[in-house]
Order: C-alpha cells, then structure tokens, then sequence
C-alpha cells in the first residue's frame, strides 16, 4: 500500500497528536522533554512494525515533503539568529562558547574511537557524537539522509533518531546531580534553601508580545522561502567545491545572513511567526522520519549504541564538572551553567533549560545563566557544530 504525499503529512499531523497526548498522560515523557513527534513517531512505528509482523501488512510512505520542511526549519533557525543579543551575555557567554568548541571535537572524537573499536564505520561514531547530541533529532536526521545516500550506510537514520532521544534523557537525569555536586562541594548556593520565597526562584516573565496576524508573518514566510531556494541554489553551485556543505546548512547561513544584514535596512522579522515555522516544520518532519522507522534495525543497533552514550556521558560529565564549570566562573551561576551543559551536551537547549529550572527553583535565581544557554543554544551551537562537523567530514579516512 503506498500513501500518497498529502495523506503521509495527514498521518504525519495525527502522529504529532498522540504524541502530544501521551507526553501529557506520562510524567516521565514531559519531565525529560521528549518531543512529541518522537513520542506519537515511535508509537505509530511499533503498531506498524506489528502489522507487518503478524498480519504482512505491507505501507511505504511517499515522503516528497520530507526535505522542504527540513530546509524550512533550518532556514527559519538562521533567521532567528539576531546577533546583536550577544552583547547581553557578556564573558559568560564568551568563555561558554570558547569551551564548547574543544568539546565538540572531543564529543566527536570518542565516538569515532568508540565506534571503530566496536568496528563500525566512523561515521556512526559522529551519529554518536555532537551529530545528534549537540545537534539533535533534526541535524540527526539531515545528516543521516546525506550518509545513506553517499555514502550508503544502513540503518543510520534508525541510529540517530535512536541516539538522540536517548541523548535527552541521560541529559536530563545526569545535569541535576552534577548541579548539586558542585554547590554542595563548593558551598555555592545563591540563596538558603529556607529563604527563597516561591515567587522569587524563577527570573521575571517577559512582557507578553503581540499577537500573531497574517500581515507579521507573511515577511517572516517570505524570508524563510528566499533562505530555502537560496540556500538549494547555492548548494548546487559550489556542489564540486573540495569542501562541501550539505543544503540545510547553506539555508541556515543565509537566514542569518537575511535577519541581520535586513535589519540594517528596516527589515523587521515576527520572532513569533520564526518560532512557529520552525517548530511546525521540525514537528512535521520527525514525526514523518519516526513513523517510518525500521525498529528490527534499532534492536540490533542498541547494544553498539548504547557503549558509545556511556562513553558519551562519561566525557560530558568529566567535562562539565572541572572545564565548563570553572571556564564560566566557580561560583553558582558557573554552577547552574554547568547542569545546563549537561543536558546541552546531550540532549537540546530544552533539556539543558528544565536542569537550570530544577536547580533554581531550589537554590534561587541564576539570571545570566538563563540569558547564555538560550543564546547559543537559539543559534550559535549550531553554526560552531556545522564547522566542526565539515572539518571531520574532509577527512578521507572518516568521509569515505
């Protein structure tokens, strides 16, 4: 049975439905910020791997969009990337920064060093690495259609959807520990537990912004087609250039470059209508990546996986606790800044945000913390790791 592109984002929209749901049925699932097309994504995967199991159901999903939203998101990434907030997190956010670069090529290097011991391609060693644990279930998944494709390697999509899920879970459970190891160890509590009050442990909400109409989003819409076609148009154009980049990163580039060299001229961007574009079309794209997802293939890959997370984890942990933390201070924003890498480096800047929350609402506020992960997570991660990845990538003995 084939399913047409028009009916794959009608079950690709119920998926995202249930895994709304279940996410808020299961503690566990929101407490680890598990996305909801994973969620709904794996759900529909097992019921359907099921089906063909028993009853020899055969579905394949024509997933013509599949690309174009991932593009999109990754245009609309670019073009939430205002640069002129980088002054606002001063030298915390510069020596975070400085530090996540030497991570990203260890990251990287373990889990190449971790894969060919277990005698994988390398590769799988960087699906195992900042690929999809700095990078997420979308840079995962962009990457893992390239390396089927060139350089045709099984299962990779199955691998990276599978590590990088896994990747916020461990770092959601590990940030908090590691949080309270440091301000115990060093006595560093921004506050006594007993004298926080409840409403004084959170930093201020900001004012709500106005609301969302067609005439705010349809520049922002605009902007984010001009990134996709340019970004594909370029792509082409330097395709045979001795150092490639793959077209979402090219989109990505030029969203910054159309959000800040645009508003030098007037250009105002919705940051709404961004927010919406992007979390829409990565919502739309994962849940249609999961729900075709071959889970024979997960099973095998899980004990290998599973070796190089630990050896993962193990380096994040080492990393946080004596670099990160004393890079951005030795005090209890350092403190918070160093539970956030935790779940930065191993999950997304949603896991790294709800370890800060854990520890503040217990220990009291830490403003700048909350002002440099969301900065470089919103954006800055994503150019440092496209960078680190390329250079990997050039190497023949990794690429080939």
């Amino acid at each position: 049975m084939i399913i047409h592109p028009l009916e794959t984002l009608l079950v690709a929209a119920l998926v995202l439905l249930v895994g709304r749901f279940v996410n808020r049925l299961i503690p566990f699932l929101s407490h680890y910020n598990i996305p909801d097309p994973i969620t709904g994504g794996l759900l529909f995967a097992v019921v359907l791997s099921a089906a063909r199991a028993f009853n020899d159901l055969d579905i394949e999903f024509v997933a013509s969009l599949r690309p174009v939203l991932l593009l999109t998101f990754f245009a609309a990434v670019g073009l939430s990337a205002d640069l002129s907030l980088l002054k606002q997190g001063g030298r915390r956010l510069l020596m975070f920064v400085l530090v996540l670069i030497p991570f990203l090529l260890f990251q990287n290097i373990v889990g190449v060093l971790i894969a060919w011991g277990l005698d994988l391609h390398p590769l799988m060693g960087l699906v195992g690495g900042s690929i999809t644990l700095i990078g997420g279930h979308g840079t995962g998944a962009a990457y893992a259609e390239r390396f089927a494709e060139v350089n045709n390697l099984q299962s990779v999509m199955e691998l990276s959807m599978t590590a990088a899920t896994l990747g916020l879970i461990l770092g959601g459970i590990a940030g908090g520990p590691l949080g309270e190891w440091l301000i115990t160890r060093h006595r560093l509590a921004g506050a006594s537990r007993d004298s926080i009050s409840p409403t004084a442990q959170r930093p201020p909400a900001p004012a709500p912004p106005p609301p969302l109409t067609s005439a705010r989003f349809v520049p922002v819409l605009a902007a984010t087609l001009v990134a996709v076609i340019g970004g594909q148009w370029i792509a082409d154009a330097v395709g045979d250039g001795p150092i490639t980049l793959p077209s979402f990163l090219w989109c990505l580039l030029l969203g910054v470059l159309i959000r800040n060299a645009g508003s030098l001229v007037g250009l105002k961007l919705c940051d709404q209508g961004v927010e919406l574009i992007s979390s829409l079309n990565l919502s739309l794209f994962l849940a249609m990546t999961m729900m075709a997802l071959n889970l024979a293939s997960v099973v095998t890959l899980a004990g290998p996986l599973l070796l190089i997370l630990v050896g993962q984890l193990t380096l994040v942990l080492v990393f946080g606790a004596w670099l990160t933390f004393r890079a951005v201070g030795r005090d209890y924003e350092g403190a918070v800044m160093s539970a956030a890498f935790c779940g930065f480096a191993m999950g997304a800047t949603a896991t790294a945000i709800a370890n800060m929350q854990a520890i503040t609402q217990k220990y009291g506020p830490a403003p700048q913390a909350f002002i440099v992960v969301p900065l470089v997570g919103a954006f800055l991660i994503d150019l440092i790791n496209a960078l680190v990845l390329t250079g990997f990538l050039s190497l023949s003995w990794i690429g080939a």
